[in-house]
Formats: C-alpha cells, structure tokens, sequence
C-alpha cells in the first residue's frame, strides 16, 4: 500500500483513536492501529474489545492495501512530524511500514494485519437521529454523576431513555443523580444503559463548527454511534438502572434563588480549607435571603462567605461534598438557580431556575452541629 495524506487531518484521527488502545492487555495485537487503503480514501481503526473507533479520510492512493502499526510509537511519532503531509507506504506484505513527511524518514515494523479484529460496522434497522449540540448537552449535564466503581457497572454508565416524546440521560452513583431531559419528535420506546467513559470521549468529539446530526444504531447489546467520518461502538452496560423517579423529591420545604456564578466561586473558595482526607465538607446555612457557606479543617483553618438570594420557606442548616456541588454549578448555563431541601438529612436539588428539564439530586453529609 501506497499513500499521501494530510499530517493535520492524520494527527486529528490518531488522537481520537488513542482512547481505544489498550495499555496493558494480553492480546498484543490489541495495541496496534489497523490502516486499510480502499476507494481514494484511509479507513483507521482501534478497539480494545470494551469499545471500537473508527475514523476515515482523504487520502491520494497510490496503491491500496492493509497493515497494522504499533498503536502508541506511530501516535507518537506523528504527533511530532514535521511537514504538512504524510506519505505512508509498506512491504513485505505489512511487515515494515516507512513513514515520510518533509525530510523525515521513518521505518517502522508492522503487526501481523491478519490476526487484527477488524470492526464491521453494525448493520441494524433500531436507528435514532440526534443534532450533535443536543447529545453533547445531554452527556455534559450527567456523565459527571456516574460511579468509577466498576464493581457495579450499573452505576458507572448512563441510563438512555426515550419514551413521551423525550429524550433522557440519567447518570447516579447511588450519593447523587444528574437528569437531564430533551424534547424529541419520536414515537420511540426505548431504554439501554451506555458506559460513562465512553460517553465522556464521544462527547470531546462533538464539536463540529456546523450543525451536525449523530445517528445512533443498535443491536444485540452493541451500540453505535455514527457522524461525519467518525464511527463509534460499544458495548451496552446489563442490569437494572434503579427507578430515578423515586428519588426525585416531590417538595420542598426550603428554597433558593441564587446567581449560579456567585455561588460556584464561592464553593470553590470555601471548599479549599475543607479538605480532609477523602472528605470535602461545606456547610450551608439558609437565612432569610442568605446563604452562608463554611467550611472547618482544624489542621488548616475555617472559611465562611455569605451570599444575597432570595429565599422561601424554612431556614436549615445542610453539608454537602463540596466536589458534588460544584461539578453541578458549573454545568449550568443560567444566570440563576435554584438550591431546594427539605431536612439536613434527606436529598437536596439543584436545578436552572426557569429549567425544569435538567435537574441534580444529592445526598447531604451527615455532621455534628
């Protein structure tokens, strides 16, 4: 094979593929980066069985063909050629890959092209379409929710949910449940469970200039997701994603209405002398229209800031996980929101304040007073 390509477009591909090499694994051939040449065009892949990237360009063939490269010498070496394009050719049938750009010469070993698991992209009828701005909002606003305990897989992907005419992502670790809902023209029933990490990398891909739809296919637990010349797949999480409405409460006994970038910056401030060991604990105290947030660390010292708001109901005095909080603050675009609870032991909610279709459940941290 035989072929010149643009450097730029060839380090954009690679970056992406990367997140699908696997460090360690007990197939080698895992670690490489399968090339094939076909039609005026480079088709790459990288999977490491959990999920599989595929990425394709432009490319002027000379010669078409297959190989395989080794995954993270060949990222690393493009990442740092020096001319505008790449000329990529091989011999002995794959065995040795040589890499021109400007005047630098590279000679590479291949991997054996015929033990690679190719990807087949998946052939299904259960088809969604989805504008990329909307699928990037709904994994922002409920990725961050997921568990990294992948002794219960569950919690670490998203519930995708579609029925009524809405689209749902939902995300818990069991201490805290992100919801975030979108209007979609659809008579679709559907409900699967897709892995966080995955998410969170597609998400870091969507970001098109332009409008862009993502069509999403399904089948047999496998997952795909499909824009411009990219092609992601995956496998869906198994069990049984607990029943989020029941953890939604259904009032409140307390409410505030705050300026979302006053408040994040102040959890930020006051949690910084809240660390202690796994812990970051601040304390909210509600007012008549204001918030008083502290935090104590003996072996540091003690923090307290006071907000305006505008408040209804009870005043109470609630802890939180400091992290929890603000990863939630800075997920919201308004100018304002809303902090509503009931008792210092039962969930609180965050919330935009004029969107009800984006919400945050947390578990507050029980303390001494």
């Amino acid at each position: 094979m035989k072929i010149t390509c643009s450097t730029h477009k060839l380090q954009k591909a690679i970056q992406m593929l990367q997140k699908a090499i696997p460090s360690k694994t007990p197939t080698p051939i895992l670690t490489g980066i399968y090339l094939e040449i076909r039609n005026q065009r480079l088709e790459m892949q990288a999977t490491d069985y959990e999920i599989g990237i595929v990425c394709s360009m432009e490319a002027t063939v000379e010669q078409e063909g297959k190989m395989v490269v080794p995954g993270r010498t060949f990222s690393e070496l493009v990442r740092k050629l020096p001319g505008d394009n790449v000329s990529l050719f091989s011999e002995d049938n794959g065995h040795t890959i040589h890499i021109h750009s400007d005047r630098a010469k590279f000679r590479l070993v291949g991997l054996p092209v015929e033990e690679y698991p190719v990807i087949h992209k998946l052939e299904s009828d259960k088809q969604l379409v989805l504008a990329d701005d909307v699928l990037r909002d709904l994994i922002k606003k409920t990725v961050y929710a997921c568990s990294n305990d992948e002794s219960r897989p569950v919690f670490t992907g998203v519930l995708f949910e579609v029925k009524n005419n809405n689209v749902s992502f939902v995300a818990t670790n069991t201490h805290r449940l992100a919801l975030r809902r979108k209007e979609l023209a659809s008579s679709e029933t559907l409900s699967f469970i897709i892995p966080g990490k995955i998410l969170q990398e597609l998400a870091k891909n969507l970001s098109s200039d332009l409008p862009e739809n993502v069509t999403l296919s399904w089948k047999n637990k496998q997952l795909a997701f499909s824009f411009d010349d990219v092609y992601f797949e995956t496998r869906l999480l198994e069990g049984n994603f607990p029943d989020y409405n029941r953890v939604i409460p259904a009032s409140f006994a307390t409410r505030v209405r705050i300026n979302t970038a006053a408040f994040l910056s102040a959890v930020e401030r006051v949690s910084l002398l809240s660390k202690d060991g796994d812990y970051n604990i601040i304390r909210l105290q509600v007012e008549e229209n204001e918030l008083t947030i502290t935090s104590n660390n003996p072996e540091i010292g003690n923090a307290t800031e006071t907000l305006a708001c505008i408040t209804e109901g009870n005043g109470i005095e609630i802890a939180f996980n400091a992290k929890y909080v603000g990863e939630m603050l800075k997920t919201i675009e308004e100018e304002y929101m809303t902090f509503q609870c009931n008792t210092p032991v039962s969930p609180a909610c965050l919330k935009p304040a004029s969107d009800d279709h984006y919400l945050y459940v947390v578990t507050p941290v029980r303390v001494a007073y």
